[in-house]
């Protein structure tokens, strides 16, 4: 691929029209259609990015199923994405950009399409060592891991469980936390993947499938217990084996649940730990509001303290449906659709 149609597009031939992915009404991926739209150019404030890759999240599955409650279709899906700045400020044009964000695909249009129409606030650099394909699948998993982690305070020299640490935002949670110098405790089910990102963070893992999660986390704490919980699970009794295994003023970052499940704890010992329950949902962030974290990320991911993530799946656009489904079944890894 090269970049030389980006180049004219960036001096000022955008086309009348484009192709995006969209649907008109909610229900199953097949819903889902290829379209041509108008294509128009920013307005003020705004900039127009070249979409080169974009991922497919279990929350963009869910808003094409009706399980949103902000989106009005028609609508083009899509949080994360990564491309190149094709009109806007001067300064942009030609920039390598990626992003992610909580109004995009719900709200407003988003990026499952070939262009992309943002604030210019929403864009951030995109590292250079990462390809679009990998760049177009870090935002949610990162950001959600970030506000978390940023919520609870972690600090230095502090011990975080991670439950659900080989899914993506563990994973994220993981990579960070040990990044800010924490120590890392993964919890998952069976043993973690080579390729999993927990394992750049920690050797410490915790099978669920075969140890009980209070115990084992008394054994490696001496029983002082953990600082900081991120439940990626939200299962009943997962959650409340991680109250109890906090430590004195204890935080649990909770991002996941079912609906109707309930977790149930003893509230004077929690409160006499002085201990704390954070709830965290990414959503509520717009993509303006996500670019700082985006720029925080981007050392990380240059060093290399933060591994790329493993593309499970890669559809052109007009295979945007099955791109879907494959999320919808549970694919493991990124799977993302791509534009040029």
């Amino acid at each position: 691929m090269t970049d030389a149609p980006l180049a004219a597009t960036a001096a000022g031939s955008l086309p009348g029209h484009a192709r995006a992915l969209r649907f008109a009404a909610f229900g199953a991926p097949e819903m889902l259609a290829v379209e041509h739209l108008p294509l128009a150019p920013p307005g003020a404030g705004e900039a127009l990015v070249a979409v080169h890759a974009a991922s497919v999240n279990p929350s963009d599955v869910k808003n094409v199923a009706g399980r949103m409650r902000q989106t009005v279709p028609p609508r083009i899906p899509g949080r994360d994405f990564a491309g190149v700045v094709a009109a806007g400020p001067a300064e942009w044009l030609g920039a390598e950009v990626w992003g992610t964000g909580g109004d995009i695909g719900f709200t407003r249009d988003g990026s499952h399409a070939e262009y992309l129409r943002l604030p210019v606030a929403a864009l951030s650099r995109k590292p250079a060592g990462l390809s679009f394909a990998q760049a177009g699948a870090v935002g949610v998993n990162y950001v959600t891991a970030w506000i978390g982690l940023d919520y609870a305070q972690l600090a230095p020299g502090e011990t975080l469980l991670v439950i659900g640490a080989t899914g993506g935002v563990g994973g994220a949670a993981a990579v960070i936390a040990a990044g800010r110098g924490a120590r890392v405790i993964a919890a998952c089910r069976g043993a973690a993947p080579a390729d999993a990102p927990a394992r750049r963070a920690t050797g410490e893992f915790i099978d669920l499938a075969a140890e009980d999660l209070g115990a084992r986390v008394a054994a490696m704490t001496g029983g002082k217990g953990v600082d900081v919980v991120y439940d990626c699970v939200g299962r009943p009794d997962l959650t409340e084996a991680a109250l109890g295994a906090l430590a004195f003023r204890g935080r649990l970052v909770a991002i996941a649940g079912t609906p109707g499940e309930q977790v149930r704890f003893e509230l004077i010992p929690f409160y006499r730990r002085e201990c704390r329950i954070l709830g965290v949902d990414s959503l509520k962030r717009s993509a303006a509001e996500c670019a700082p974290m985006m720029d925080a990320l981007r050392a990380g991911f240059e060093s290399g303290a933060y591994p790329p993530p493993a593309i499970a799946e890669a559809h052109p656009l007009a295979d945007g449906a099955r791109a879907f489904a494959s999320v919808a079944r549970g694919t493991r890894g990124r799977v993302v659709i791509t534009m040029r």
